[in-house]
Order: C-alpha cells, then sequence, then structure tokens
C-alpha cells in the first residue's frame, strides 16, 4: 500500500482588489505541484467572503456564478482540524465535517488574505501553512508600519508621509500643504495596504495631487505618499524560515512610466530581466538587505523584496516585501528561483515543507503555565 498523499488546500479568490491575480497564481500553483505527493483541494472565496470548494470553485470565480457552490468553513478550532461543510436549515446553517486538511497554501493576494486574518484563522485552527505568519503578513501588507520598522533597524528607504482618510476628507488643503512641504515632485500616492499596484498614481504636479490622493483612498484608510526618484526597480526571491536564502535580484523593465497594475496584468511590452545587469557588489547588497528585511518582519516561507535603485548615486532602497508574491509560472518570485536552481514545482514542494517545518516547532511552545 502506498504512503498516504498530503492533502494540501490551496485557497485563492478573496475580497481584494487584487481577486484576479489571485485566480491566476493559483492555477499556476494547482497545475505545478506535485501530484504524486499532493492531493489538492482548491478552496475558493468569493469577492464577498464565501468561501465554496465544492465542484470546480476556480470556475465559479472565473465566472462569478457560484450558485451551485455550497458554502464552507475553516472553524477556529484544532479538535478539528478540517474543513466543515456548512448546510442550510430550518435552523439555520449546520456545520459537518467535509475533510481533514494537512497544510494549507494560501495564495490571497491583499486585504483578507495576505494580511494577517487567514494566518490568525489557521493558527486557531491548529493548521500548517505555508508563508508569513500574522505579525509577518501583517507587517508585510502595511506599507507604513513597514517602513517605520525598516527606518528603526537603519535599513534604507526613500523619504516618506502618512496621511489617514479621513484627516484628507476633513481638510485637503492643509494636508496638500504638508505634503508639499516635505516632499517634491515627482511623488507616489499609494493605499497604505494594498499590492499589485492598485490604488497607485505617479503625481508630477501640484495639479495631479488631489485626484491622487483621492484615488487611493477608495482601497484605504491609510494612505502612503513617497518620494519619487530616478529609479530602476529591482526584485529578490527570498525562501526560508529562521535561515532565509535570497535569490538572484531581477530588474523590472515598466512597459508604462512605471510599474502599475496595467503594466504588470494587461498591456505586453514590460521585460523582466534576470539576472538583473547590476554590478556585482549592488547584487549582493541587494540579496544581504532582503534577508534582513525579512527578518526584521519575523517572515517564514516565502516573499519577494522589491527594492529602488538610485539611477543617480547608486542607493539601493527598499520599498515594500510581498509575502504572497503573484506566483503565476512566468511571475517574478518563482521566475528568479529557477535563475537560481529551483524548479516552480521544486519550489513549490520546499513552501510546503517549510510550512510543515514551521508548525513543527512552534508546537514546541508550550501553551499552559503552572507556576511552582
Amino acid at each position: 500500500m502506498g504512503k498516504r498523499k498530503i492533502k494540501v488546500a490551496v485557497i485563492f479568490g478573496g475580497r481584494s482588489g487584487e481577486h484576479e491575480v489571485s485566480l491566476v497564481s493559483a492555477q499556476g500553483i494547482m497545475k505545478a505541484i506535485d501530484k504524486e505527493k499532493y492531493e489538492v483541494l482548491p478552496i475558493g472565496i468569493t469577492k464577498d467572503g464565501r468561501w465554496i470548494a465544492s465542484g470546480d470553485p476556480m470556475k465559479a470565480l472565473q465566472s462569478g456564478v457560484d450558485a451551485g457552490s455550497e458554502p464552507v468553513a475553516l472553524l477556529g478550532d484544532p479538535s478539528q482540524r478540517g474543513l466543515m461543510h456548512l448546510k442550510e436549515s430550518d435552523k439555520g446553517l449546520t456545520p459537518s465535517r467535509l475533510t481533514e486538511i494537512d497544510v494549507v497554501f494560501p495564495v490571497l493576494h491583499g486585504p483578507y488574505g495576505e494580511d494577517g486574518t487567514v494566518q490568525g484563522l489557521l493558527e486557531l485552527a491548529g493548521i500548517p501553512y505555508v508563508g508569513a505568519g500574522v505579525t509577518g503578513s501583517a507587517l508585510g501588507m502595511d506599507k507604513l508600519i513597514f517602513k517605520d520598522l525598516m527606518r528603526a533597524h537603519g535599513l534604507p528607504v526613500v523619504p516618506y508621509l502618512s496621511i489617514k482618510r479621513k484627516e484628507w476628507e476633513r481638510n485637503q488643503e492643509a494636508v496638500i500643504e504638508r505634503i508639499e512641504a516635505m516632499l517634491s515632485y515627482p511623488m507616489f500616492v499609494k493605499p497604505a495596504n494594498l499590492g499589485s499596484s492598485v490604488g497607485i498614481t505617479k503625481v508630477h504636479e501640484h495639479t495631479e495631487l488631489p485626484l491622487a490622493l483621492d484615488e487611493a483612498a477608495r482601497y484605504d484608510r491609510k494612505l502612503l505618499v513617497e518620494q519619487g526618484i530616478n529609479a530602476r526597480e529591482i526584485e529578490v526571491s527570498v525562501l526560508g524560515n529562521d535561515d532565509p536564502i535570497a535569490s538572484v535580484p531581477g530588474e523590472i523593465i515598466p512597459c508604462r512610466e512605471f510599474y502599475d497594475y496595467r503594466a504588470k496584468y494587461i498591456d505586453e511590452g514590460s521585460k523582466l530581466l534576470i539576472p538583473a545587469p547590476i554590478p556585482e557588489e549592488t547584487a549582493l547588497r541587494a540579496r544581504e538587505l532582503a534577508i534582513k528585511a525579512y527578518l526584521a518582519i519575523d517572515c517564514a516561507g516565502m516573499a519577494r523584496v522589491d527594492f529602488l535603485l538610485d539611477r543617480d548615486d547608486g542607493t539601493l532602497y527598499l520599498s515594500e516585501v510581498n509575502t504572497i508574491p503573484g506566483f503565476t509560472p512566468i511571475s517574478m518570485y518563482p521566475k528568479l528561483w529557477e535563475a537560481s536552481g529551483i524548479s516552480y514545482t521544486e519550489l513549490i514542494d520546499r513552501l510546503i515543507e517549510l510550512a510543515l517545518e514551521r508548525y513543527e516547532d512552534k508546537s514546541r511552545s508550550r501553551t499552559s503555565y503552572s507556576p511552582m
């Protein structure tokens, strides 16, 4: 009798502006995963937060029609440690065990998935999962707190400031005056908690600033305004738990003025240069900073660390850490590892092993205390 396959629940979709990107990443993972070793359970989360696992969740989310899919849920109860089927009856929704899960691979980009929320549920449920924990996920998601933390660690970031949405709505003139007193044009305005360049605007002059702040405020209550520099975009993939390793750096050559959502996913012409055509000492510095940032936010499993390389003076600035980076076969994270000697399928395998390793390590910690 053969060895039992490890059951991997791949969770995708979600309540985020990056919902569609998540579907493409999940498709790549489910196609490339070693079917001899793993049994895959697809779990889709609709845009309104409904979890579905019956039928074809991927097809349901792609079409936007999930009428035939019955809802499922994970309970924050380690004695259950599995997926529960929610049956509708006169008494409401009644949970019943559907299947046990060995490990979860969350492929949820952005809020309600990459920010520590789903990770917290999995911690309560006692289920191992791929990627950063609650702390690392939350710190990686919030660009403002991430930059504050990098600055506290003495790691380089471009000048920036924080604006609250209510502050902007209450006194726009004062906000603009404060921004222009601290930063010069061009500058970037971003939602603090979103990825895939959603809601980001490059602002060239005073007249563009109000619209950029309005756009970012559509997606978050905290807005990041960042000094624009004449920069090249460099990225490094990191893999591991307590002793992470960094890939060769890559460079993004966007087909538009900067690497926005259209340049990433819609328009053709953006290029990924792997390895990045940069001096060896700059490449070593990028890998070193990537690991320092990764450890600073207590990351685990994987992350893609993004940098801005100043064309004028060669300074390397940390931009952000993506704890659930794009994971399609042509995404930068797996392609950097491919160039570093780890195939797409092997990378998935390693990430699952790291998830199980981290779970075993956390299980050693006591959860009760009896004073002597």
